[in-house]
């Protein structure tokens, strides 16, 4: 379709006949995400707020449609890029977003570490180094005067404020150290998101949202048998890119949750369900 053809098919969105609206509304989301340019000049020029509102909500769906065909399509890639993965869940509220840009910015926080980083320091001390400038320099913190705020699955948010919850401040750690070249990867913990540096002889855990405290298998036993659960062998090895995204998308559904915001309980659940290859453990 042309300009002129796309102009008054979305001029038809206010017609007072459900019908037709319902056949305009079928037949612009039929056009792809292509047609978001049009619908948002469309909006800036209208002085109609009942159109602005239908169109308001076509470019959402738009958006949301780019948004679950890219998670997708990540999975169905093996989901190897973890920045990948994070800066599809940002474009949910922000899909303008960069991925190229956050690759910068986390490029950025490696070489600030990595000039100040030795490698023939003890794996111990590389991540005491990591910490000082992670959570000194960096000033990385957890977000706990709004710990349920959707903002802090927001992987550009987080970077921007420097503050976040468990698993995206994980992240962002993760994937400093994985620059730096350590065997350090997520561990999904009941009611927290941890990491362990695991190699052929070494293996121990760091808590992120407590200032990158190191700890042991043992203090997981004590956790784990605190809250009365049986252990498993997530709660202590290394899980997937697949399984961190998932993780933040039950997050966000909390978080929403808490906000009551039932429409985007609705939406995440959906692209939560579309990720699981099968339903397994769901704590968060």
């Amino acid at each position: 379709m042309n300009k002129r053809e796309i102009k008054a098919l979305i001029s038809l969105l206010d017609d007072e006949d459900h019908e037709v609206t319902q056949h305009v509304e079928g037949k612009i989301l039929s056009l792809g995400g292509n047609v978001i340019p049009f619908l948002e000049t469309e909006w800036e020029e209208s002085f109609n707020p009942n159109l602005q509102r239908k169109i308001e909500e076509l470019i959402h769906e738009l958006q949301l449609s780019i948004m679950n065909e890219r998670l997708q399509s990540w999975k169905n890639g093996g989901g190897l890029d973890l920045m990948e993965g994070m800066w599809i869940l940002s474009t949910y509220h922000y899909p303008e977003l960069s991925l190229d840009n956050l690759k910068t910015i986390v490029e950025q926080l490696y070489y600030d570490i990595w000039i100040q980083f030795q490698e023939e320091m003890n794996p111990i001390d590389q991540i005491k180094r990591i910490n000082s400038i992670f959570f000194g320099t960096m000033n990385f913190a957890a977000n706990t005067k709004s710990f349920h705020s959707p903002s802090n699955s927001m992987i550009n948010v987080v970077l921007e404020n420097r503050r976040g919850n468990p698993i995206t401040l994980c992240v962002i750690y993760l994937l400093i150290a994985r620059k730096l070249g350590l065997p350090v990867y997520g561990v999904n913990l009941p009611n927290l998101f941890v990491l362990t540096y695991k190699s052929h002889n070494t293996q121990f855990y760091i808590n992120v949202f407590n200032r990158g405290i190191i700890f042991s298998k043992t203090d997981i036993d004590h956790y784990i048998a605190q809250l009365n659960i049986k252990p498993k062998d997530i709660f202590y090895n290394p899980c997937t890119n697949l399984e961190i995204i998932q993780r933040v998308l039950r997050n966000l559904i909390l978080s929403y949750e808490k906000t009551g915001e039932q429409e985007k309980i609705k939406e995440i659940e959906n692209i939560l369900k579309s990720t699981l290859e099968s339903f397994g453990d769901d704590s968060v």
